[in-house]
């Protein structure tokens, strides 16, 4: 079923990722970590539909949606930097295949880490965030969405790494075996993944090398 919502408050809050806050229709449900087809209210885009992920909470009244831009491309991303309070977005019922299963690592890269930030506010509500760690892989520094956010969630439990920027503060190189694997040694917990499909097929891989059961792998059905 299609929707149509408003844009109440649109901002950059870093030099590529815009948030978005919108009306919410009467009766919308999602859980925290699913995501919805969104197409924009405009001649030639309505049947342009890309999927993002909610970052508000199933109980507010309203929706946020906190996305990746690339102006350079001629397409959807570079068409929501243009956008403006009043403008429409037309939304489907959600779906996707992450949900929040018990305590466990969770690994996202660059806009991957969508879907934990719903999941992570609702956690802190119930004041159980701190119980997880998240693994989260940027090219640079200036990409990390809501460092202050997971810092102040997590402390140390807050592990980052960059693969084209060495900085002081973070690991440098990929979200891989080694990586992985010098930061957890629990391979019995429940692992949650998200970031380009390249990435989570080998973070697929090392998880399963590492000895992680499949059943304890959450991760997204793109197919």
């Amino acid at each position: 079923m299609s929707h149509t919502v408003t844009i109440q408050e649109i901002h950059y809050i870093n030099h590529d990722v815009v948030h978005i806050r919108t009306d919410k229709p009467n009766k919308y449900n999602f859980k925290p970590g699913q995501a919805t087809e969104v197409a924009l209210d405009k001649d030639d885009w309505r049947e342009e539909k890309r999927p993002f992920t909610f970052t508000s909470l199933p109980d507010d009244n309203f929706l946020e949606f906190t996305i990746k831009v690339y102006p350079e491309h001629d397409g959807v991303t570079q068409q929501i930097g243009t956008l403006n309070n009043g403008d429409h977005l037309l939304i489907e019922d959600a779906w996707g295949a992450i949900e929040y299963q018990g305590s466990g690592v969770f690994i996202a890269g660059g806009a991957g880490i969508t879907p934990f930030i719903s999941i992570f506010k609702h956690l802190e509500n119930y004041g159980s965030a701190s119980d997880n760690t998240l693994l989260f892989a940027n090219k640079r520094k200036r990409d990390i969405i809501f460092p202050g956010k997971f810092e102040s969630l997590l402390g140390d439990r807050f592990i980052n790494i960059l693969s084209e920027e060495e900085h002081p503060q973070y690991a440098h190189g990929h979200m891989d075996k080694a990586f992985i694997d010098k930061h957890i040694s629990d391979w019995n917990r429940r692992f949650y993944v998200c970031g380009p499909p390249p990435m989570m097929d080998a973070v697929l891989a090392d998880l399963q090398t590492l000895g992680v059961h499949s059943d304890l792998i959450i991760i997204e059905d793109l197919d």
